[in-house]
This record gives C-alpha cells, structure tokens and sequence, in this order.
C-alpha cells in the first residue's frame, strides 16, 4: 500500500528568511532610533538631501506615520495581537516571496512595539522615535513604518499576481507551480505513471 504524497507542513526555508529579514529589520530600526536620540534634540531638522529627504527628530504617541497620538495603549495592545497572529501563521508560509513580506511585517512590527513598551514615558505608552520626513507626506516615520507599509505593497503584487503562501500562482482557476515553492512537484505521480507504461508479458 503506497502513502499518500503531502507537502511538508513546515518550511524551514522560508521561516529561516522570514527570521532574518525580520531581525535584520528590527536591528536597522533600533540601531537607527539610537543614533538619532544621541546625537538630534527632540524636534531639530536636519537636510540630508535638500527637501527630498530630512531627518526631523520627533516622539510619536500614536501610530505609524504619527496617526492617532494619545492612544499609545490601544497600539500596543493592538501590536501585540497582529504579532502573536504573525507568528502564528508563519509556519504556514513556503514562498519566498511571502516569507520576505511576514519578515518586514515582523520587524517593523516590533521595532515599534519595542518603542511602546520600553521608551519614556512609561510602560505600554512609550513614544516611538520618528525622525524620517519626505515632501510627500506630511507625516514623520521611521525605518519600521517603511518596513511595514513595503510589506503592504509586497502583499498586493503577489495577491495580484495570485501567488499563494506555498509558492503556486492560480490563475483562472489553474494552479502552476511557482520556482520558489519547496518540494518536488509531481515525483509522487512518476512511479504509478511509469508502471502504466510498462509493456505487458
């Protein structure tokens, strides 16, 4: 009696990308929030490349991109939840392509999460440090919040695209394997096909 093929419920490579793009992000944001509130007071400016890009050091209440200042709880609360849902859902994860995004979502998500809980004024109601600021926006930001929203655009090309979390593209309701996806494709079916094709004595 032949087992019946699956794929592996768990993929190691993509949680391993998913961790280090994740870690990487965070560090890049800490480390980044560090050097800002050592070496800029609290709302100087600072022209990096004319208006196109300054640094502006301000002390966030609220969410990314400053919005909603003065329920710092209700964010911390809230992050706490979408990274216990990120974690859980990221053994789910085959493709690359998916495992890159949770990985930003992750970082970011903890890069100002950490903020929250740890930075003044308090537990779970600290400011988040943000000292990014583009003629674009009228809002400040931080490399966490560019993590985050650069996880946002990577979700809409792959739904749009129709690459699910293994990896397969679905397309008009057919299902083709994408290259990042793990695991051999149709081994399982070459062995039955073989015998089919064996001349009969």
């Amino acid at each position: 009696m032949e087992a019946s093929p699956s794929r592996p419920k768990v993929s190691v490579k993509a949680l391993a990308i998913l961790a280090v793009v994740a870690l990487c992000v965070y560090l890049i944001d800490q480390i980044a929030k560090v050097l800002v509130v050592s070496n800029l007071f609290e709302g100087q400016q600072i022209e990096v490349l004319g208006q196109l890009l300054q640094f502006h050091f301000v002390k966030n209440a609220g969410a990314a991109f400053s919005i909603g200042s003065g329920s710092t709880w209700i964010f911390s609360i809230v992050g706490i939840g979408v990274l216990g849902f990120v974690i859980w859902y990221a053994p789910r994860i085959r493709s690359t392509a998916w495992a890159v995004l949770f990985g930003l979502l992750l970082g970011g998500l903890l890069g100002n999460l950490t903020d929250r809980l740890f930075r003044e004024p308090g537990f779970g109601v600290g400011h988040v440090v943000d000292f990014l600021q583009i003629p674009l926006l009228p809002a400040i930001f931080n490399l966490a919040d560019v993590a985050i929203v650069s996880s946002m655009a990577l979700f809409l090309i792959l739904t749009l695209r129709g690459v699910g979390l293994d990896g397969r593209r679905t397309h008009d309701g057919d299902e083709t394997a994408d290259p990042e996806a793990e695991g051999p494709a149709d081994e399982a079916t070459e062995p039955a096909a073989e015998r089919h094709d064996e001349p009969k004595s």
